[in-house]
Order: C-alpha cells, then structure tokens, then sequence
C-alpha cells in the first residue's frame, strides 16, 4: 500500500471518528447539546418527588413558583461547584414537571435533563392504570411519543428512560414488561436506560431481558447500585453496565453512601480497572408537595466538599474525578441505539 493511500486512509478514519463525536448529542429541557457541552454532570438528582401515588398526583399537586423558591438556591449553590448538567430523575406520576425543570434550567443557566418511563417499585403505586393491561409495546409507544412529540404539550423532550423495580430477584411480570418496554423504547429512541434497582438480583435479571430483546448492557444504568456487591459491580461492567454509586451523603459515615466507604469502593474498583463504568451522585433535593415547604430539601454539594478532596488525599488524580464526572456521564447517557451484535 502505497504511503498515498495510508494517509488518505488515517485521514478518513480521523475525520469519521471526529464527526462521529460531532453527531454525539444529549436532549435536555431545553434542546440538543453535544455531549462535548454537558461539563461536570450529576447524574442522579431530584427537585421535585411527589408521594401520593399516581391516581391522586397532578400539577395541582404544588405550585411551581414555591418549588422554585425553594430549589433554586441549592442549584446555584450546585453550578457555583462547577456542575454544568443536571439530571432530574423524578419519573412520570411521581412528580415530574417538564415545565418546572424548564424554568430552572433557564434561572440557572445549567443544562437540566428529563425523562420518560414508568416507576414500578412501591407495589406499583406509581404505575397509570392504563399499564396494568398494556403490553410492552404499548408501554413502549406513549414513550416513543414523548421523545418524537415532547411530554404533554410543553415543548420538552426527555433525554433518559426512567424505570423502576422491586428488589426480587425474579421480576414480577408487570416489571419485566416494564423492562422489555424499556428496551423497545431504547431500540426506537437511542435513550439509555436507567433503572431504579438496588440489589444484584434484580439487576442482572433485567439484563437478561434487555439482551434477550438485543439491547446491549452498555445502554443499561444499575441505579443505586451502592446496594449491591462489589462481585456484582465487577460482573456488571464486564458486561458493559454502568455501576451508579448515586447517594452520597456526608452524614451517612462509614456506611453505604458515606464519604470513607465511597473511597474505599472507587479504590478498589480502580484497581480493577473498572472505574470507566463508574457513575456517582447525591439523590439528594426532594422537594416533597406533602410537606410544609417542601419538606427537609438536601444540597447537591458532598461530591466537591467532602468526597473530591478526601479522594484527591487517598490517590485520586484529577483525571480520574473527570472520568467520574464528565467523560463516563456522555458516555453513558449520549443518545445512541446500543444493540447487542449478533
């Protein structure tokens, strides 16, 4: 081959993987961003959680300039920390509000992320009565519609599918079909999928799922894996799964979400060299409509004043809490169909 014909050949293949990483995009409240824009990310949050089951919530539920008065303070407080993407993980009939996140995201100039999906731990108490009699697909078709049409008429598009489940290692059918509607809304959309799971057992059950339907393991996000083992994690990532440490929490000490036991769990997870498919947060805000003001609202800032430094004095460098926090949250959440090749 002449040296021609190998240059034109490394200049195509550089060009290509350029434009590729062009194409690369995350839907927020307020439109496509590429995934280069989306800075520091916290990639499991809440504002607004709304308890009383799905018969009963509604926008009438709160009134959108309170949850505003009392959420914006914690977000500048978030953005003055560097955070430059926000993603707001209250699902549909447990309190989400398109509109509200939208104004947020204006006031503070963050990019804020939505989502579609249904939430099924909780006995179902957070399921719309048209599901229980629905198949998978047609779960899966009022999901495919938010994300070609935008939710209930505001203009805003989700950017994730938001699901959830019990902590049984045999799913019950009305969570496997949530699931595998899951996985028809990911094949459709490109939406990563992220799960509400807790435990091992449930984890690698809708894995098996979602890769009986030809959806890769890299388009699935075990949430609150910080319940799990850290056997699990290994077997997980290996697969390709994103591990979500998503509570930390100053208060909790040594305990699962504590500052002490997410060292030593990211240490020995870089060891292991899997810290690639690792992903951290707070689950922290929860503005409840049920309480007066909202009830007792946490801050989004113990990753950069307790867990980042403590990181830094046990080996930590810099470019590993990137990893953390900007290069695996585009990875993991950057629209892109992920089948299993077969």
């Amino acid at each position: 081959m002449s040296k021609l014909i190998i240059y034109l050949v490394a200049t195509f293949l550089v060009t290509s993987c350029s434009e590729n990483l062009k194409q690369e995009e995350l839907i927020t409240v307020n439109g496509k961003i590429p995934v280069g824009e989306m800075g520091i990310s916290l990639i499991h949050e809440h504002i607004l959680v709304d308890f009383i089951g799905a018969d009963s919530t509604g926008y009438h539920r709160w009134e959108k300039s309170r949850v505003i008065e009392r959420a914006l303070p914690f977000l500048m407080e978030a953005k003055q920390n560097g955070v430059n993407t926000f993603f707001e993980c209250t699902p549909a009939y447990l309190g989400r509000d398109p509109l509200l996140l939208k104004e947020l995201s204006e006031k503070t100039g963050m990019n804020i992320v939505t989502n579609t999906g249904y939430y099924g731990a909780g006995d179902n108490k957070y399921i719309p009565e048209h599901a229980f009699d629905d198949t998978p697909e047609d779960i899966a078709k009022v999901w495919i519609n938010e994300f070609n049409n935008g939710i209930e008429g505001s203009g805003v598009f989700p950017g994730f599918i938001k699901i959830s489940v019990d902590r049984n290692d045999t799913l019950s059918p009305m969570h496997a079909k949530i699931v595998k509607a899951a996985a028809i809304t990911h094949k459709a959309t490109g939406l990563t999928i992220v799960s509400h799971t807790g435990t091992d057992g449930p984890a690698f059950a809708q894995l098996e799922i979602l890769k009986n339907e030809g959806v890769s393991p890299e388009a699935f996000v075990w949430t609150h894996a910080q319940d799990g083992t850290f056997g699990g994690y290994i077997k997980a990532a290996k697969q390709g799964a994103w591990i979500s440490l998503d509570n930390v929490n100053k208060n909790n000490s040594d305990k699962p979400g504590g500052i002490e036991w997410y060292v030593a769990l990211l240490t020995k997870l870089k060891e292991e060299n899997v810290l690639h498919k690792i992903l951290i947060s707070h689950d922290a805000g929860w503005y409840n409509p049920g309480q007066a003001n909202g009830g007792d609202y946490r801050s989004y800032t113990d990753i950069f004043d307790y867990l980042i430094p403590t990181l830094k004095r046990n080996g930590f460098s810099q470019e590993d809490i990137n990893l953390l926090l900007i290069k695996n949250p585009q990875l993991a959440y950057a629209v892109n169909i992920r089948k299993i090749n077969r």
